[in-house]
């Protein structure tokens, strides 16, 4: 599949190695294909591409959105309009403050969707922290991922590339059910950073 993903960050990187070690072939778009943050991806990615936002958008089966929140809307007017694929939401709508901008009535996923011309936004990847998109498997067994959307064929893209990670992938529901997915964000950066557990922690689902 050709996955591009736009923000070369550290949740961007972690999802392309995955991927890319999978046999996708990853793109990271960006509006500078040629800064260091992309060198360093593109260095740490085997067989990986970089192109400006648009382009790689227009070339991909799929997208993933892993840009901080703060330039998220810019990211999408840049990519143009998303011709009905599916779009991967992992960010969060976090303030300075590391709060939640969004919540009860609203949500982050849903505000990409309404920004986003044309996509099928699934929110998914935005639940666990970067390590364990990278290595999702413990002792006790595989991470949980969970995802919401409302189109069915997108929503198989996301559980499928998720299980390509080695997530376990688990549908909420509909994309509004963002609304609790972006606060079970919270719990994981509240357990992992401010107890200071550390980001060797998931969330997992267990069965009687």
């Amino acid at each position: 599949m050709k996955i591009a993903i736009i923000g070369a960050g550290p949740v961007g990187q972690a999802l392309g190695r995955g991927w890319a070690a999978q046999g996708h072939a990853v793109t990271y778009a960006a509006r500078n294909p040629g800064s260091d943050k992309v060198r360093a991806a593109l260095a740490g990615t085997p067989g990986a591409a970089a192109a400006p936002i648009a382009p790689a958008v227009a070339a991909a089966d799929a997208v993933v959105l892993a840009t901080p929140w703060g330039g998220t809307e810019e990211a999408l007017r840049a990519a143009g309009d998303f011709a009905g694929k599916p779009l991967l939401d992992a960010t969060n709508p976090l303030t300075p403050a590391f709060g939640l901008a969004l919540g009860h009535t609203d949500s982050g996923a849903e505000q990409v969707q309404r920004w986003a011309a044309g996509a099928k936004v699934v929110k998914i990847f935005n639940t666990t922290g970067w390590e364990n998109m990278a290595q999702p498997a413990y002792p006790g067994g595989r991470a949980a991922m969970v995802y919401c959307g409302s189109d069915a064929g997108a929503k198989t893209v996301a559980a499928g590339l998720a299980a390509d990670l080695g997530f376990e992938p688990l549908d909420l529901g509909g994309l509004a059910d963002a609304r609790y997915l972006e606060p079970a964000a919270m719990v994981w950066i509240k357990l992992a950073i401010v107890q200071k557990m550390g980001r060797g922690i998931a969330f997992g689902l267990l069965r009687r």
